[in-house]
């Protein structure tokens, strides 16, 4: 399915029921394709709307238009055309910001949001000529699979999932490729983050390099204090591929009861926030810390 934002037309897997209803951004480097595991997953329960963003996947791919408003308007468009009036944002790494910005907006329908593995709402903290390299970690094979093992990923994928990413990297826009290291990134946005309202779920990777948990404890659960965070044991930056199982179950409880309410009534919760650690199947809960001693590694 394509459809179109503003001028650019964006290629859109729209799979299951007509409600309750999710939608889908992908990270930097990724598509619509990232999310396939978790959306076969919840699609008997819930109907899945994924994009590609602009110049990633089977979307356009134009020069320009990459700022994270612009991402954010194709995003909001495109709900807007499908006549969404009740829906969840879901948002992996860049398309975790690009949802805080959309959120930040209360769109009219908007019932709840999951963050995974999000960028921080706050600059990327990694020093310019790092993110000069990051401009051509997608330029070959050779760079995209250091990438995954050195990066992105804690434990190998598997070989299609691999490939996915891989020929997902390799089909980015020239203008997409630069635009997040060396502007988007930069992007803040902690104003707007401040003003999210709707329940919300952050979910990371225990051995994430580019968003560890540390950061996430900082830079965005300080901004929305009603936002709950839950650590997935021994996950790297690409759950929906390391572990698409424990995500979709993460995704389908916190849903669930935000799909039968009315969008209107929904208030998060005052309390702050709590955090789980997923071990072996298991959910432990912990008191709430920060750490002010991890930075950024690397890329998306």
């Amino acid at each position: 399915m394509n459809t179109l934002s503003d001028t650019v037309q964006l290629h859109v897997e729209d799979l299951g029921i007509t409600a309750p209803v999710l939608v889908f951004l992908h990270y930097w480097g990724g598509s619509s394709r990232t999310w396939r595991h978790v959306t076969q997953r919840l699609r008997p329960a819930f109907r899945t709307i994924a994009l590609d963003q602009r110049g990633w996947g089977q979307s356009d791919k134009p020069s320009s238009g990459y700022t994270l408003a612009t991402l954010a308007d194709d995003a909001q468009r495109l709900i807007e055309s499908l006549g969404l009036d009740h829906y969840l944002l879901v948002g992996h790494s860049m398309g975790g910001k690009v949802a805080q910005l959309l959120a930040s907006r209360h769109p009219a329908g908007l019932a709840g949001l999951v963050l995974v593995a999000p960028s921080p709402p706050s600059p990327m903290r990694v020093p310019l000529a790092v993110r000069q390299d990051m401009v051509s970690a997608y330029d070959s094979r050779e760079s995209i699979l250091a990438t995954v093992r050195h990066v992105l990923a804690a434990s190998p994928l598997q070989p299609d999932d691999l490939e996915t990413v891989v020929q997902d990297s390799l089909r980015g826009a020239p203008a997409a490729k630069v635009a997040w290291p060396l502007a988007a990134s930069q992007e803040d946005i902690s104003a707007q983050a401040a003003l999210i309202r709707v329940p919300t779920l952050v979910i990371s990777g225990e051995k994430d390099q580019v968003d560890p948990p540390a950061v996430l404890r900082q830079e965005l659960m300080t901004r929305i204090p009603h936002a709950t965070l839950h650590i997935l044991s021994g996950i790297g930056h690409l759950s929906p591929l390391e572990a698409p199982g424990d995500l979709s179950d993460l995704i389908r409880d916190f849903a669930t009861p935000l799909a039968a309410a009315t969008p209107a009534l929904i208030e998060p919760a005052e309390a702050p926030p709590a955090e789980r650690n997923m071990i072996a199947g298991t959910t432990q809960r912990f008191a709430p810390h920060r750490s002010d001693d991890e930075d950024f590694a690397t890329t998306p």
